[in-house]
């Protein structure tokens, strides 16, 4: 009686196998790269979204919004004009001009209200951020 055709041993019958667990360790490996990048170092931010409104004369009101992966005893604020993980006391006190706001060589000073801060170039133009 002859062997048949389906009982007989193929050498791609066992290729698929381990094609298909090799394909599957790849596509594992991929996804977590991908979830690992999309995260931040500790201690880092970055901003998410930027808008900026100049419909008004001699006024652009700039709206931020940033994300931070700080350490702990840290929050989001501002440091030299970018977004930056600061030390939590200084948004608890609102002593914001204390995380260095401003760019190098513009004063900062706080608002009355302690709302926000100015930072004031030396040509005497002024940039006022408010907290919300």
């Amino acid at each position: 009686m002859a062997p048949s055709p389906r009982t007989g041993s193929r050498q791609d019958a066992t290729a698929l196998p381990s094609m298909s667990s090799t394909f599957w360790a790849f596509m594992i490996l991929a996804g977590l790269l991908v979830a690992y990048c999309s995260q931040l170092a500790a201690g880092t931010c970055e901003i998410v979204t930027l808008d900026r409104d100049s419909s008004q004369p001699r006024r652009t009101i700039a709206r931020q919004t940033a994300r931070c992966a700080c350490r702990k005893g840290q929050i989001a604020g501002t440091t030299r004009a970018r977004p930056a993980c600061v030390d939590a006391r200084i948004i608890k006190t609102k002593q914001w001009c204390d995380m260095l706001p401003c760019l190098e060589g513009e004063g900062c000073d706080l608002l009355i209200n302690r709302s926000g801060w100015t930072c004031t170039q030396p040509g005497g133009r002024i940039k006022t951020t408010t907290v919300s």
